[in-house]
């Protein structure tokens, strides 16, 4: 049976208080975002390579392997990662303190065993001092009541993303949870080439960096937090930032632009102890958009249309 915070909405997650177990999970992640990386035909913006949130967790989605497919769930509610074919085959791996090697060892068994064998690239990506999956054994915590706390949020994160994401008639990314970085993250799209990104994201591709940021975006998403802030928080940027970007106010109040980061920032602390925290993020949301969207002038009478209602056509 859940306790009582695993049923609430929006969870506290102290940083600090999970930081060894977010770590490992962080890790994890990867390893399974790497094998469906492997299997995927290349996607625009990296599309093919990230998770979903699902009823108890995070799933890969369906992978193709020739006339048969299989699927990858992390379980946050009875801690366990599902490897399933469309053969009605399975495996288990447990989600328990362990280290990193074991957990990489256990998911190529169990692949192996299913006839799924798929070597990856057992390098960390986006995490500059990163241990190769078989080599480390430093990383070794699993906290399931922190790992559920997280699962909840992202839950509740992924309602108001996908809410959010229905006032859109442009280019419009999925609501998809990014291993790399950690974070769930939605992204609307003006319709018009960028200039050539930079990159230099740590333990990454800059082609790969300047394939997803090829087109203008304002992206937001949830990150539970790490480096230069210690907690977690939603964030909303643009690229490329718009003159007077920084300046612009958002909301809720406790919004606050990040100069380090480059990006707007909502503590998650703002939303849980709001009177309505559905609606003070996507307060956030609406207006963190509407500062890349007016300073960079886009043809928001062309993109955006009022946000759905169930069994309701949008009116034309």
């Amino acid at each position: 049976m859940l306790s009582t915070v695993d049923l609430e909405r929006w969870p506290d997650l102290p940083y600090a208080a999970w930081k060894d177990s977010y770590d490992t999970l962080h890790l994890w992640t990867q390893i399974v975002g790497k094998i469906r990386l492997m299997r995927e035909p290349w996607l625009n913006h990296s599309w093919h390579v990230p998770l979903y949130v699902t009823v108890r967790g995070l799933t890969t989605s369906p992978i193709p392997d020739g006339d048969r497919a299989f699927q990858i769930d992390f379980d946050f509610i009875d801690h366990l990662l599902w490897v399933r074919t469309s053969e009605g085959h399975f495996r288990q791996v447990m989600l328990a303190p362990k280290t990193v090697a074991e957990f990489y060892g256990e998911v190529t068994v169990a692949l192996a065993e299913l006839g799924l064998a798929t070597p990856i690239f057992a390098q960390p990506s986006e995490i500059a001092d990163g241990i190769r999956f078989e080599q480390d054994h430093v990383h070794a915590s699993y906290d399931p009541d922190y790992a559920t706390r997280f699962w909840r949020i992202l839950l509740s994160t992924h309602e108001v993303f996908s809410r959010f994401r229905t006032g859109f008639l442009g280019k419009v990314s999925p609501v998809h949870f990014f291993w790399g970085g950690f974070d769930l993250a939605v992204t609307r799209f003006s319709g018009r080439r960028a200039p050539l990104h930079p990159g230099g994201i740590p333990r990454l591709s800059d082609t790969v960096t300047q394939e997803a940021y090829s087109h203008e975006v304002s992206s937001a998403g949830f990150w539970p937090g790490g480096g230069p802030i210690d907690y977690p928080a939603f964030y909303s940027y643009a690229y490329p930032a718009p003159d007077g970007y920084a300046l612009a106010v958002v909301e809720p109040q406790q919004a606050f632009f990040s100069k380090e980061l480059g990006e707007f920032l909502l503590p998650l602390d703002a939303v849980r102890h709001a009177g309505d925290p559905d609606a003070t993020l996507m307060s956030f949301l609406q207006s963190s958009y509407e500062a890349a969207a007016v300073l960079g002038k886009w043809d928001r009478a062309a993109l955006e249309c009022s946000v759905g209602v169930p069994c309701r056509p949008r009116p034309l």
